[in-house]
């Protein structure tokens, strides 16, 4: 038996394959099939099954491509309703793929359809739990993101009960030996407070995450509930797009348009310009946004453009229009993507420049906006009046910003900021739009 872990950074996602006897099977795959059949071809390997713990809302998954390609048997729950051909994988249901054993956990609480994955070794033992979002490293999953996705909906107070339950019930009863393989890191929006550790084990976990806590029903989910980070506009898309199957990945990516470079682009268009931020500031589309190519793009493009728009995608080279296309592949964004160009013609807005030190002196003749989450404003407040509108929901709120003044935006690094300020310009026309940018560091500093 060999269980091989896959790590995506950009969306903190971890997923598996488990070999033995020359068959592998897959847990909870990413958009691009390629690593899985890269590990198979170097073990002389064939993948014969994929099991889905649920169906993920922060990435897409390849399972229906493995299905296709490699008729390879794909094992989900039957509540989650899945469109593509499976085979229903519940409470007690078990299958065997040469020397070991798989046995499916009903475990509710971040999903109601969710299952994990009790592995089972040649001799009968329990070996590993993949948990998918259900357990992770310090943390249970987010029990708010099937309120309005998916085949089964449910409140999130109702999710978090049942959380509770499967800790109690499913979790807790097993030995304190059994490796936790949990679908996600630290970094990830499926909960709040992961562990940058890849795995663990359940006598790990009794000893050091809260969920496992002596504490009633009603604690538990008040704790549950609270501070929970935002839900991106992406996360019903995916949740669909994956009870459905994605279409093959390869062939989704070559249907991208790919615009000859200094194209024209049409009025109006939704542009997401991923260069530099000095870049952007020396010249660019007017309107357009710029969430730079970096480790959360993909997670950032999801939670600014809703799925219900279409966008040109920017770069100054093709290298990195390949580079972000393939991010958005792994949302599902490439679907959306109307054109993609290096350099085209009409860049002719300019940032405005920032004199950091007017602004330390005279503090008051500015509004200042702090684009970070709720949370982050309030437990680490930098500006005493700044107006608190988060990122992703700045484009639907940019017109409560008063004009009267030179407008200020900061995050806390400098990255969120660039595109909140290219938000903010491009919705207010007549106001002068300053970034802020890493320049923050220096008022955290007197913050704290």
């Amino acid at each position: 038996m060999n269980i091989q872990q896959f790590y995506d950074e950009g969306l903190a996602h971890a997923s598996y394959a488990i070999l033995s006897e020359g068959k592998i099977a897959l847990v909870d795959p990413g958009r691009n099939p390629q690593p899985y059949y890269d590990f198979a071809e170097a073990n002389d390997a064939r993948i014969v099954a994929v099991i889905e713990t649920h169906p993920h809302a922060d990435f897409v998954s390849s399972h229906l491509e493995f299905h296709r390609n490699e008729d390879a048997t794909i094992y989900v729950s039957k509540m989650v309703g899945a469109e593509y051909p499976h085979t229903g994988f519940d409470e007690g249901d078990t299958f065997q793929m040469g020397k070991v054993t798989f046995k499916a956990l009903h475990t509710p609480g971040h999903s109601p359809d969710s299952i994990s994955i009790l592995l089972k070794d040649e001799n009968g033992k329990d070996h590993a739990l993949f948990s998918g979002d259900t357990l992770f490293i310090g943390d249970v999953g987010r029990p708010d993101l099937r309120e309005k996705a998916g085949n089964m909906k449910a409140q999130r107070e109702e999710l978090a009960k049942m959380m509770y339950h499967t800790v109690q019930d499913k979790l807790k009863p097993l030995a304190d030996d059994v490796i936790v393989y949990p679908a996600h890191g630290a970094g990830s929006l499926c909960g709040k407070n992961l562990s940058d550790a890849r795995q663990s084990t359940i006598g790990e976990q009794r000893a050091t995450n809260w969920a496992f806590a002596d504490m009633d029903e009603k604690t538990f989910v008040d704790s549950l509930l609270q501070g929970q980070p935002y839900i991106p506009k992406y996360f019903g898309y995916d949740v669909d797009m994956n009870k459905k199957g994605a279409p093959a990945f390869q062939r989704s990516i070559s249907r991208v348009s790919i615009w000859p470079e200094g194209a024209t682009l049409p009025a109006d268009a939704l542009v997401i310009d991923v260069r530099k931020q000095d870049a952007f500031a020396a010249g660019h589309i007017p309107g357009a946004l710029n969430i730079m190519n970096g480790g959360k793009f993909e997670t950032w493009l999801g939670s600014i453009v809703g799925p219900e728009e279409h966008f040109f995608l920017l770069a100054d080279n093709a290298a990195e229009l390949e580079d972000v296309i393939y991010k958005a592949s792994k949302i599902g964004y490439e679907q959306l993507i109307k054109g993609a160009v290096v350099n085209p013609t009409g860049m002719t807005e300019i940032g405005n420049s920032f004199d950091l030190e007017a602004f330390k002196a005279h503090m008051g003749d500015y509004t200042i906006v702090d684009i970070r989450s709720k949370d982050e404003h309030a437990n680490s407040p930098i500006f005493e009046e700044s107006i608190n509108i988060p990122l992703h929901e700045l484009r639907e709120r940019a017109g409560e910003i008063p004009t009267d003044k030179p407008v200020v935006v900061h995050c806390a690094g400098g990255y969120r900021s660039a595109a909140g300020t290219s938000i903010v310009a491009g919705a207010l026309k007549d106001a002068k739009v300053l970034d802020l940018s890493e320049a923050i560091k220096e008022f955290e500093t007197v913050a704290h």
